[in-house]
């Protein structure tokens, strides 16, 4: 880790607060450079950011390879339920609390006809899958998807083809999901075994078409959002007139390619075309980024895994990277003149490499920098689905730590995201100076009463003592703690140790306005206490 040094650390003030729309951060300097000095970490429920969407704890799940058919779907595998799902993963996604999950792509909707997935499974063609280069049997389609939603307890949200489907092929899609019986598709569900509709409410406008150098189709921006507002038109026009139809929401596809191969892209153009040319547009309320953390920063830097990369650089270019769209939807409201028209941003794919305790911290990094731009950032979908479970010995599953990441943010955080106030020691990156040791996020559920507090220290080398200080109301009772840590934080995580992986549990009695907490080295922790 590199740490700042010019005779003495230098210190971050650091408040996250919007002053025409800069994120405004004061230095100050002067620190024992021997010892980390305590922090200062000030909650106040009456700042808030914005209402935090449960939506931001949902999944993505793709039939990349077998990842699906042979691995969540397997009808010969001895958990699975009666539909042929895997109920270890399905009991995850409901011990997780999941409140949604996007399918079926992923690039895998780049060359996908969803009416090769319908009707009886000996009957479904076998197709050449383009994206992942294999064979697609085509056995988990519309109905099943919906299936293992229902048994998961999530919401489903479909991602539509918008380079090689026809307008007409995306309207027949949604009749076939969301229509009453009467009409030829939705008869035809009704004859497949679902009379009722299933009345599926956000649709994904397409996936990934900038990807030109790993899609087997891609668009200019010009020409995916013309695909894309006749889309939308259409597929809003088939349930238009049925008042007991659930009428679609869209979300729009932004930019996912930001760095690949060693190449720069134009993602900041393709955004603000996208969010320009679609945010007058009847129904579509989103634009979705993708981004996957540790993978191709910037060319000159050799390596992302460092922690002064992986924890600090990645997390600042992400704050960045979304920072400058809520900016851009701000400027086309205006341009267009629909001040009031709800429009935000989905984080529809993130993810990262590697299942060790700095993926489990970056992990954390993710949802912290997802709750501080809450007023923009509400939904969000992990990729994907079946890595939240790890996988041991012939294909067992098992929960390490950053499936109990998840849950701790998943369960616990709800309510409004609180503008936090964290005065902290810093160090460099490789690109962003003056990172904050201390990355916090904080929620207070006006209903519990109940303040959450989920901070990563991400000095590998010694603990930090917070002062925590509540500048509108007091502390009250016993405050729960969970920390997620490890001695070694690069090792993968195995099978032997799962029963060592739950967080560890404490509790602190407080009272009054403040309470002092350490935050190990390289650690994640969530406080959970009472505000009067």
């Amino acid at each position: 880790m590199k740490i700042n040094r010019s005779g003495s650390f230098r210190r971050c003030i650091g408040k996250y607060f919007e002053a025409a729309g800069v994120l405004a951060i004061v230095f100050l300097a002067n620190a024992n450079p021997a010892y980390p000095q305590n922090a200062t970490i000030k909650i106040d429920i009456l700042r808030t950011i914005g209402d935090i969407d449960r939506n931001l704890y949902g999944v993505f799940m793709e039939p990349i390879v077998n990842s699906m058919d042979g691995m969540l779907y397997d009808p010969e595998h001895p958990l699975a339920n009666e539909d042929g799902f895997r109920t270890d993963y399905i009991e995850a996604a409901r011990e997780l609390q999941l409140p949604n999950m996007r399918w079926p792509g992923g690039n895998y909707t780049l060359t996908y006809n969803w009416k090769d997935g319908i009707g009886p499974k000996e009957d479904r063609p076998v197709r050449r899958e383009l994206a992942w280069n294999v064979l697609d049997r085509n056995r988990v389609g519309t109905d099943e998807w919906l299936q293992l939603a229902e048994a998961m307890g999530v919401e489903s949200s479909i991602c539509i083809n918008v380079t090689t489907a026809t307008l007409e092929d995306n309207r027949n899609w949604i009749e076939y999901v969301n229509s009453p019986a009467g009409s030829y598709y939705a008869d035809l569900r009704a004859r497949y075994g679902h009379p009722e509709p299933y009345g599926v409410k956000y649709w994904h406008l397409g996936n990934e078409v900038d990807g030109e150098p790993w899609q087997a189709v891609a668009l200019s921006s010009e020409e995916y959002v013309a695909y894309a507002r006749d889309a939308a038109t259409i597929m809003y026009f088939v349930n238009r007139g049925c008042k007991t139809c659930t009428q679609p929401v869209f979300i729009a596809m932004g930019s996912s390619w930001v760095f690949h191969d060693g190449e720069d892209a134009e993602w900041v153009q393709w955004n603000g075309d996208v969010i320009d040319g679609l945010i007058a547009q009847r129904n579509v309320e989103y634009i979705a980024v993708h981004r996957y953390w540790g993978t191709g920063l910037r060319n000159d830097i050799e390596n992302d895994r460092v922690p002064h990369v992986f924890l600090g650089d990645w997390e600042r270019h992400f704050n960045d990277y979304i920072s400058t769209t809520e900016n851009q939807i701000k400027i086309a409201k205006i341009k267009n003149r629909v001040p009031g028209k709800p429009f935000y941003i989905a984080f529809t794919e993130w993810g990262l490499r590697g299942q060790n305790h700095m993926s489990t911290l970056a992990g954390a990094l993710h949802f912290n920098t997802f709750l501080r731009h809450a007023d923009f950032v509400k939904r969000a979908n992990f990729t994907m689905f079946t890595s939240l479970l790890s996988r041991g010995r012939e294909g067992r599953t098992y929960k390490a730590p950053f499936f109990y990441m998840y849950k701790l943010f998943s369960t616990n955080v709800k309510g409004a995201s609180l503008d936090t106030y964290v005065d902290c020691e810093t160090f460099d990156g490789e690109i962003y100076r003056d990172i904050p040791y201390l990355d916090v996020s904080s929620a207070y559920s006006e209903d519990e009463k109940t303040l959450v507090m989920n901070v990563v220290n991400r000095n590998m080398d010694k603990a930090i003592t917070a002062d925590i200080i509540s500048d509108t109301g007091e502390f009250s009772g016993t405050a729960a703690i969970s920390t997620i840590n490890s001695e070694d934080v690069e090792s993968p995580y195995t099978e032997n140790d799962k029963d060592k992986y739950r967080p560890a549990a404490s509790t602190m009695e407080t009272g009054g306005g403040s309470f002092t907490f350490s935050f190990p080295a390289h650690s994640f922790t969530q406080i959970r206490v009472a505000i009067k």
